[in-house]
């Protein structure tokens, strides 16, 4: 039987993780199914109620794969409930008749470079480890200019004057997965680079700005969180998101260390991402943003013991802030309304101002 490998959808990482296991694991890589209504159902359906969202969401995927004749599922996730996905959504795939292997890489909430070894040795008996460190720091390079590029996009995007970024940014995706080697990357990257910067933009100079901040999930999939992004630009505003898989992986550890002690009233972690969302927090009352956004899955424990914090920090110094959870049954009119009713009320108080 073919080897047939499938993973979670998270924004556009599935770009760089397929190239990834496409170099290296000697197996069919499963094109990976957009998440849609079809999948909340059924992710919902055989989830247990009052676990959070990206249980169902990652879940209703696996089924989706599973489905199209996947048979090695993958999962990438630590850190706080979502590391022990891995044990109950394997149980309950199992219950429902699949066969196949599930393979967790992440180790108490860390990227543990020797069990990934010995996972894709398990899959790939020829793995040529010379060859797939080679792949890996492509990848590694891929998905730190995916970020970068996203995070000029939300600060640029609301002031394109010809709408060429989504186009640009699409086309340099298909590129990317069909990347040869490492000179061949940097040569996308260089031009697709230069095309975007290119790109003509008119930024007011006293435009709105908007934080986005909570879990990570919800912050990262756009159909969990309703597209909010897209929304927000479409109102001219430029957003600053602080996590992604670069900081994840790369970043988070040394910087939730140092944010702890700037944080003179927190002296221990709450889990997650809920210190570091305190922190950012501060930083975007500091550097005079608009209005903070923090969104979240319905029953997330870290980021809901950070929402008394954030909103108190928020009251002290005048910063609106808007709260909102998501889950299976969140109504798009709904949710459009209130994103619709905080911009409106954070541009009113910018003209008075």
């Amino acid at each position: 039987m073919d080897k047939v490998i499938a993973f979670p959808m998270m924004g556009n990482y599935h770009v760089p993780v397929k190239y990834l296991f496409s170099k290296i694991s000697n197996c069919k890589i499963l094109e990976i199914p957009k998440i849609t209504s079809k999948t909340i159902e059924l992710g919902s359906k055989y989830s247990p109620d009052f676990l959070c969202t990206p249980f169902k969401y990652t879940l209703g995927t696996y089924i989706e794969c599973l489905d199209k004749k996947a048979n090695i599922l993958i999962q990438m996730g630590g850190g706080c409930r979502y590391g022990y996905y891995f044990e109950l959504q394997e149980k309950i795939l199992k219950d429902l008749g699949y066969n196949f292997k599930y393979y967790n890489l992440v180790s108490k909430g860390h990227t543990d470079i020797k069990k990934i070894y010995k996972i894709m040795k398990e899959i790939n008996p020829k793995l040529n480890i010379i060859k797939s460190l080679y792949y890996f720091f492509i990848t590694v390079k891929m998905v730190k200019f995916i970020d970068y590029i996203e995070n000029y996009l939300r600060e640029n995007k609301a002031y394109e004057i010809n709408n060429e970024f989504d186009k640009t940014f699409s086309n340099m995706l298909k590129s990317f997965s069909k990347t040869k080697g490492l000179i061949s990357f940097i040569k996308i990257k260089n031009k697709y680079k230069k095309r975007i910067k290119n790109i003509k933009i008119y930024k007011p100079k006293n435009n709105i700005k908007i934080g986005i901040i909570g879990e990570l999930f919800t912050l990262m999939e756009p159909y969990a969180n309703n597209n909010i992004e897209d929304m927000l630009i479409k109102y001219g505003v430029e957003i600053k998101r602080f996590t992604n898989v670069t900081y994840l992986l790369f970043e988070k550890s040394k910087k939730s260390k140092k944010n702890l002690k700037k944080l003179n009233n927190i002296k221990y972690k709450m889990g997650a991402d809920a210190m570091d969302n305190i922190y950012n927090t501060k930083y975007l009352i500091d550097n005079n943003y608009d209005g903070i956004i923090h969104i979240k899955s319905s029953f997330c424990t870290p980021e809901i013991g950070s929402m008394g914090i954030i909103n108190k920090m928020c009251e002290e110094n005048n910063m609106p802030v808007l709260f909102i959870s998501m889950d299976s049954n969140t109504s798009d009119v709904g949710f459009e309304t209130r994103i619709e009713a905080f911009y409106d009320m954070i541009e009113m108080r910018k003209r008075n101002e």
